[in-house]
């Protein structure tokens, strides 16, 4: 089996650990609205690319001829629900022109749909170009995976000029570019860092789904699980993104399964929510169809939830007060943080 096709079958076996944080997030129930539910739009954007809805399937894998079907049919769901996909790194067609086919076949079955390339920090420009080229992209991820290169036994151990190879590549890039975490939380001085070398939109990626540092212990000979709870979870991840960040600037992933979790990642201030892990278990388990229906139906549920609150769009759902409790108002409060603004939402 190939490293590829390793993590897959060891993210469905480990799961989702749940430990995303919104659960100390509390919408705050509106009695009186002036709103049909007819009138509720899900269109937003990708950083400057606009999109109809506020959920894209996120990085998962490729670089194999096993994972070749995985894209193929994420490609499908992602066309026929007209929502954007990003496929996994590049890196592994880059290097071995064998496996391209992996990839390429998202862009052809889905022809017309927004795709997102992907790469690690540890790209060049011309890496970069290349993985643009290779799927016609019209955005290029660069995710940032320091404690899974660790714990991997074959992962990186130098990560000397990431920053300026990411900065790099914002400037000669055809296309936008996000910088994403894959599940340990891009929190407040990375955002910064990342903010002043020019990267317009990130995918904050906080903990509570797939777990990197889980799966590469797996893999490990001699494991260190002590390392397997590392990060931040995603609505704390999300919160100290935006603190840097506008609103509107930012999409939200790690653990994100259902609507209620969709709901307040785009309350708090996400352009949209990425979802990966779910839509993987259901593909796998209950086949293509049930994915785009799965699809289909957290969208109506999110026009649903959005009546229910009073929000016509994505950036009035930004405006309506939620309450931050529990561990995740305490992080915040220590973190500087105000959450008070939040709870008092459209009061003036």
């Amino acid at each position: 089996m190939s490293r590829k096709m390793d993590h897959v079958e060891h993210a469905l076996g480990i799961g989702q650990s749940g430990r995303h944080g919104f659960d100390d997030i509390t919408f705050v129930h509106q009695c009186i609205i002036d709103l049909s539910m007819d009138e509720v739009k899900l269109d937003t954007s990708l950083g400057t690319i606009a999109i109809e809805a506020p959920i894209y399937i996120n990085a998962m894998t490729g670089g194999s001829t096993e994972t070749e079907q995985i894209n193929r049919e994420l490609a499908i769901a992602a066309a026929q629900a007209r929502i954007p996909m990003a496929v996994g790194s590049q890196m592994s067609a880059l290097k071995h022109a064998e496996v391209e086919q992996s990839y390429r076949i998202v862009r052809e079955m889905n022809p017309n749909g927004i795709v997102l390339a992907n790469l690690g920090s540890e790209a060049t420009v011309d890496q970069a170009l290349r993985a643009i080229d290779m799927l016609e992209a019209n955005m290029l991820q660069i995710h940032l995976n320091i404690m899974q290169e660790l714990i991997m036994p074959e992962g990186d151990r130098n990560f000397s000029g990431m920053l300026g190879r990411i900065e790099s590549i914002v400037k000669a890039s055809p296309v936008p570019v996000m910088v994403k975490e894959v599940g340990f939380g891009i929190m407040r001085e990375g955002a910064r860092k990342l903010r002043d070398a020019g990267v317009s939109v990130i995918d904050c990626g906080g903990s509570g789904g797939t777990n990197f540092a889980a799966i590469e212990n797996a893999r490990r000979e001699q494991a260190m699980p002590w390392l397997n709870g590392w990060g931040h979870p995603t609505a704390i991840a999300l919160l100290e993104s935006l603190s840097v960040y506008p609103r509107g600037s930012v999409t939200a992933t790690g653990g994100i399964s259902g609507v209620l979790e969709a709901g307040k990642a785009l309350a708090l201030g996400a352009s949209a929510v990425g979802m990966a892990g779910a839509f993987l278990r259901v593909l796998r388990s209950e086949g293509l169809d049930a994915l785009v229906a799965l699809i289909e139906q957290t969208k109506q549920e999110l026009k649903l939830l959005m009546t229910a609150l009073g929000a016509r769009s994505v950036p009035e759902l930004w405006d309506k007060p939620l309450v931050i409790t529990g561990p995740v108002e305490r992080w915040c409060r220590q973190r500087g943080i105000n959450t008070v603004d939040f709870a008092r939402r459209g009061e003036g």
